[in-house]
């Protein structure tokens, strides 16, 4: 139960079910939808300018997605994934980038309701669906402490970076773009490479396909 009204900012590229996903808020006094966005860069945006409570985070989106949004965001803001993606590596790296709760779309109106009163209220929530076993692993990595991969090491700018790279944005276009110089993004595209020990733009767009930043 929630003793003030909240305020909520949605992050979801369909604008169906950004409608659907207001119009059951909407119904709950307690909660008050106050901005929207399409994607993570529109996300790191809005919560800049609302400074929600809580956001209502997708995970697969253009430009950039749900977890480099994640990484970009406030510290102090809540936030609860709402996805189709059910993979340990989706749920352990969503709550590595730093989200408070995780919920699948195939979850019924009233769960997604207690997950946001929960993660609301202080509270991780994991959709039951989740197998336990990605709990554990999420649980057993904090304890262990395990080294992080080259892709881990990356940086949000460097994030965005190979995105556009996947998304044949040329160095001109993608400065226009992330209001920097193409100087900058030739120097991201140089640290990209030689943190993942890759070697053309070719090889960082099928390591973006693989961590699903891009769908091709």
């Amino acid at each position: 139960m929630l003793t003030a009204k909240k305020t909520i900012v949605i992050v979801e590229d369909h604008t169906i079910i950004r409608d659907g996903l207001k119009a059951l808020l909407n119904t709950s006094p307690a909660l008050e939808i106050v901005g929207e966005a399409e994607d993570g860069l529109e996300a790191i945006q809005c919560i800049a300018k609302f400074n929600p409570d809580l956001v209502l985070m997708d995970l697969s989106m253009p430009r950039m997605n749900g977890v480099e949004a994640i990484r970009a965001k406030s510290s102090k803001v809540k936030v609860l994934v709402l996805t189709v993606h059910k993979t340990e590596e989706h749920v352990l790296e969503s709550l590595r980038a730093g989200a408070d709760g995780y919920v699948l779309k195939e979850s019924s109106h009233s769960e997604l309701l207690l997950a946001i009163t929960n993660v609301l209220n202080g509270k991780r929530y994991l959709s039951p669906a989740i197998s336990e076993k990605v709990i554990e692993g999420y649980l057993e990595g904090k304890k262990k402490k395990i080294p992080l991969s080259p892709w881990d090491t990356l940086t949000a700018r460097e994030r965005e970076i190979i995105k556009l790279i996947a998304e044949d944005f040329k160095n001109k276009d993608m400065a226009k773009l992330l209001c920097i110089s193409p100087k900058t993004v030739a120097k991201h595209r140089d640290n990209l490479m030689k943190k993942l020990d890759l070697h053309s733009a070719s090889a960082l767009t099928a390591l973006a396909i693989e961590k699903e930043i891009i769908v091709k």
